[in-house]
């Protein structure tokens, strides 16, 4: 049998942008660090992760200040919800047929 991956997205071959969007897809918004903590990854390697689902469009940020220190609160655009489901979806169905 043939397995077909067409409709996976390159964006979400990373397992840090996966989990990022996993993350996203159950809270409206998670600040950095939550983000950071949630994924036991590093600092660079969130941003940098961050910075190619942003620069997709997936991802929407939103910068503000607590008090005096700087927060930045990440969500998920419409365009990354329908590109998030539809990549979820080739994955079960890719699951699917090897049953």
């Amino acid at each position: 049998m043939k397995l077909s991956i067409n409709g996976l997205h390159k964006a979400f071959e990373s397992r840090i942008r996966l989990g990022i969007m996993s993350a996203l897809a159950v809270n409206d918004r998670l600040d950095f660090n939550t983000l950071k903590e949630y994924l036991e990854v590093t600092d660079g390697n969130l941003a940098s992760h961050l910075k190619a689902l942003e620069k997709e469009e997936f991802i929407g940020v939103e910068k503000s200040f607590v008090g005096r220190k700087p927060n930045t609160r990440y969500f998920m655009t419409k365009e990354g919800r329908i590109a998030f489901e539809d990549h979820l979806k080739v994955l079960e169905k890719l699951i699917k047929s090897q049953k």
